[in-house]
């Protein structure tokens, strides 16, 4: 775990309240606040249809009394067809606005959560590879899917389910009062009795949506993680212990959710309980008015429809209490990826790195060490100027520093001492997209998008047409195997280039290390995956490719170590030697005792 200044962990998505508020759901009202139109066209229409709903008691009230009052008294024609008449006109109404409702709010989810998820993808895109060493990628993946999900859901049905039954349960009790404000002192006297069990048992189901949530996660996490290295998986034999990895993740997911929904549950008979048995009493007493001649039979089915109305707003609320719990846990994990500062940033005032570039770089008395490993020295007072143009190969025993050279050079990390400079300027100082544009890198690990060959190609320039692509693939001695592809350069590469061998991956790096044409270079095992015949052709590409940059190599391959103009040894985060090939044969040292177990030759 990586720790801060101070020694402790820093903070991580996974770092979450126990508990999630609704006041989480801040972060969603302020992204629907950017649509005011929709937001008052909705409102609108959600006043309708509210208003629409209270006002059906008061037509059934209108056919009992008129209409079925008129048959006895002999005079009913006029009478039930314009009460029916207004029942007809409000439940158009009530359709109407039901629609227009859920059009606007269904587009303020969706469009809602396409804001969230395209504001936290773009700060992920800006956090330093800290905060990827400590939070699982895949884990991250899931939450932008499953809690986003959670939101839209949120925003597009469960909060105006929630506003209207609340505006629907307000009206309905104000005309339950008009009624009669004897009934209806009663039926509120229940009402502590409903709020009660839903504020102690909303605590206990918060926990567990936000544990649920975790658990759906983690399920992702593994699924990803399983999938992406199914060749490994198969070859080591180990489909029935990843199958029983999952089935342990499926079961705690479907644990908790059990607990969840057993809550919700019990919590929603309770509330039916205390709601239709505080009607069923009141009502009791409501036809003892009526047998009396207090109240009319219209008034009393309007009470119990509206009693019943009220009844189903309150059942309706309790549930969407829990549904907007776990809309809260989902918005504060998805918050915490929006605010998590990104470490690396360019400063207020960038310096302007000089034109044109000269491809200087300087490393002086550098000390680093990783986050993740803060009791290891990855270098120490390390100290190495590259003039322009200059071919510098490191080499070295594993773990003495030579990746964490490109590390640092691409400013993915900052030293805890000393400080890195391209042509002159201090990589704090400057702008960190300014930086990388003067850099082109091959890494060890060759990284293939799930995309064509073409944008995979292109990758390094983007704005490269087909004649520029096919030259950087010739000269990378890729262009054979490119046009040998079903679609050419349109041919989908697979994930992670799984339709491509190793040595193929490889020389598509390096066609787009090519097109970027940086002035500076970083080589890392650029040859380690061809086969001696690519390895000769490309490079002869990296030697012409080389010749008017700065380049900095790691390599244990001969021909690239031969072909640099100098050679640095490093051990232990330190440069031990510095030489040509040949002068660090001779002196006996740490090179050449590589040199005799990599490249076969005698010291």
């Amino acid at each position: 775990m990586a720790r801060d200044a101070d020694g402790s962990p820093p903070p991580t998505p996974t770092d979450t309240p126990a508990r999630g508020q609704l006041s989480d759901l801040s972060m969603v009202w302020s992204r629907a606040a950017a649509y005011p139109g929709h937001i008052v066209v909705a409102a609108l229409a959600l006043l309708t249809t509210s208003a629409a709903t209270i006002a059906i008691p008061y037509g059934f009230k209108r056919v009992v009394d008129r209409g079925f009052g008129g048959v006895a008294s002999g005079a009913a024609g006029g009478n039930v067809s314009s009460s029916f008449h207004y029942l007809l006109m409000i439940v158009v109404v009530l359709a109407i606005g039901t629609a227009i409702r859920f059009y606007f709010v269904s587009w303020l989810g969706e469009r809602v959560i396409a804001d969230i998820r395209t504001a936290v993808h773009a700060n992920l895109l800006r956090l330093a590879p800290r905060f990827y060493e400590v939070n699982r990628p895949s884990e991250i993946a899931s939450r932008m899917t499953s809690d986003t999900t959670i939101i839209e859901f949120i925003v597009s049905s469960t909060v105006s389910i929630a506003l209207r039954n609340m505006l629907t349960g307000i009206g309905g009790l104000i005309y339950l009062f008009v009624i009669s404000p004897k009934l209806a002192g009663m039926l509120m006297i229940a009402i502590p009795l409903m709020i009660g069990p839903m504020v102690v048992l909303g605590r206990r189901l918060r926990t567990l949506s936000r544990t649920s949530q975790d658990r759906v996660a983690e399920v992702g996490a593994v699924v990803t993680e399983t999938l992406g290295a199914m060749k490994v998986v198969q070859a080591f034999g180990q489909e029935a212990r990843e199958h029983g990895r999952f089935g342990k993740a499926v079961s705690e997911t479907f644990e908790t959710a059990r607990q969840r929904i057993l809550l919700r549950a019990g919590m929603t008979a309770v509330l039916i309980a205390l709601v239709f048995g505080s009607i069923t009493l009141v009502l009791w007493e409501g036809a003892i008015d009526v047998a009396a001649g207090r109240l009319s039979g219209g008034s009393i089915a309007a009470f119990v429809l509206t009693g019943g109305i009220v009844a189903g707003a309150a059942s309706a609320l309790t549930e969407v209490y829990g549904d907007l719990l776990r809309g809260a846990g989902a918005a504060s994990r998805l918050a915490q990826l929006l605010r998590e500062p990104a470490e690396i940033a360019a400063p207020a005032n960038p310096v302007a790195l000089p034109q044109p570039p000269r491809g200087a770089l300087a490393f002086e008395h550098v000390a680093f060490r990783y986050p993740t490993r803060l009791e290891v020295a990855a270098l120490d007072d390390f100290s190495l100027a590259i003039a322009p143009g200059e071919t510098v190969a490191v080499v070295g025993p594993s773990g003495a520093g030579k990746s964490t050279l490109f590390q640092l050079a691409e400013r993915f990390y900052d030293p805890q001492g000393g400080r890195i400079t391209i042509d002159g300027v201090a990589l704090p100082d400057a702008d960190p997209a300014a930086v990388r544009a003067r850099i082109a890198m091959v890494p060890q690990e060759t990284v293939i998008f799930g995309a064509s060959a073409r944008d995979n190609l292109r990758y390094g320039h983007w704005e490269a047409g087909d004649e520029a692509l096919w030259t950087a693939a010739e000269a990378a001695n890729a262009a054979d195997f490119l046009r040998r592809l079903p679609e050419g350069l349109d041919t989908f590469l697979g994930e992670g280039g799984a339709r491509l061998s190793g040595g193929q991956r490889q020389r598509i790096a390096i066609a787009r290390a090519l097109l970027r044409d940086a002035p500076i270079l970083l080589l890392d095992e650029a040859t380690s995956a061809l086969d001696a015949e690519s390895e000769r052709l490309v490079q002869e590409a990296l030697e012409r490719l080389m010749a008017t940059r700065t380049t900095l190599v790691i390599a244990h391959r001969l021909a690239t170590v031969r072909a640099a103009d100098r050679i640095v040894v490093m051990d232990e985060g330190r440069i031990v030697e510095q030489g040509n090939h040949a002068a660090l044969i001779g002196r006996g040292g740490l090179y050449a005792r590589l040199a005799s177990l990599q490249f076969n030759e005698a010291a």
